[in-house]
């Protein structure tokens, strides 16, 4: 092989090698390296292209909430130039232009700047299908995505018809279990919702799920926590443990607090209320006790009575039960 032509492989090559973990966790990664490299078996070997960014369209699935900001990236290239070509595909309907299969941060960069003209690319000639799959493996390979973004990726997936459910458990490298479950938390947290918190990398599908019991299915109730997780990216809020500094993690708690705040609300009988009130129970004007209605049941206190009456009344307290229950249903 050339000495150009193996330098430039090795551009995607090193994305798998520095995405290769423990041999503990090879099997899970043996299909994002097979995808990155049959990513580069279709590049255009011939040459690393300048493009004009213009002629490079962005029409992928989206698999990040929070792509990060630019402006480092920028200044990065501005200085030192592009060292990582992006990918690309030739678009299927005009000759003159390209479809982004990854490096959407590097495209952005340049088209952002002033100094920098031209992008510099890897043609391949790739479908949807490999598109996306090299799509995935290249994200993987750098940060894997949180759990809300590979469940929006595959909900969006599902709903824009790339595939059935096995056939995205096989892009995400997943089971067809696993993607009815993601699909179920995106539908239930929503995409704004989503978004407004963003991926937090900490937070697993139990909590997700944990969160969607709490929503009361208003739009005043959503609009009001999409608020709060948009405020919460700009306020000082501490948290300890794994994901303590990570924005998106600290809306999570916030949203999540807000909302089991308002069911314990919801649930609570209004204060002062019949509801809850303990009133006397009197027998021919003799107080015997106290009854209470509560959210769930009812509570009878007897503290004014003969031990000798509550011995017996706990020992044939069924019986006593049953013949009320007999009477309520014989009622008119």
């Amino acid at each position: 092989m050339q000495d150009g032509k193996r330098k430039r492989l090795s551009m995607l090559d090193h994305l798998v090698v520095s995405g290769t973990p423990a041999p503990a966790a090879a099997p899970a990664m043996m299909s994002t390296n097979r995808a990155l490299r049959s990513a580069r078996d279709a590049v255009d070997s011939h040459r690393v292209w300048e493009l004009d960014p213009a002629q490079i369209e962005d029409t992928r699935f989206k698999d990040r909430l929070d792509p990060g900001d630019v402006a480092d990236l920028r200044a990065s290239i501005e200085a030192n130039g592009q060292t990582v070509p992006i990918l690309v595909r030739r678009h299927p309907q005009d000759a003159d232009r390209y479809l982004l299969v990854y490096g959407r941060r590097r495209l952005e960069a340049i088209r952002s700047s002033d100094r920098v003209t031209k992008v510099r690319a890897l043609i391949a000639s790739l479908d949807d299908g490999a598109a996306v799959r090299a799509q995935v493996a290249e994200n993987t390979a750098r940060r894997d995505l949180s759990y809300i973004e590979r469940a929006l990726f595959a909900k969006e997936l599902l709903d824009t018809g790339f595939g059935n459910q096995s056939q995205i458990a096989e892009v995400l490298n997943t089971t067809k279990s696993a993607i009815s479950m993601a699909v179920s938390v995106a539908n239930g947290v929503g995409q704004e919702l989503a978004q407004a918190i963003g991926p937090a990398h900490t937070i697993g599908r139990p909590r997700w799920e944990a969160l969607i019991g709490l929503l009361d299915g208003s739009a005043e109730q959503r609009a009001s926590l999409i608020s709060t997780a948009r405020i919460a990216h700009n306020q000082t809020y501490d948290l300890e443990g794994e994901g303590a500094d990570d924005p998106s993690t600290k809306a999570f708690h916030l949203v999540m607090k807000q909302a089991a705040k308002a069911q314990v609300n919801r649930t609570a009988p209004a204060q002062g209320s019949a509801a809850t009130r303990a009133r006397v129970l009197k027998v021919d004007g003799v107080a015997l006790g106290k009854i209470k209605r509560l959210p769930k049941g009812l509570r009878l206190d007897l503290e004014y009575v003969e031990p000798d009456f509550l011995t017996w009344f706990e020992a044939s307290a069924e019986a006593h039960m049953q013949e009320l229950i007999a009477r309520w249903k014989a009622r008119d």
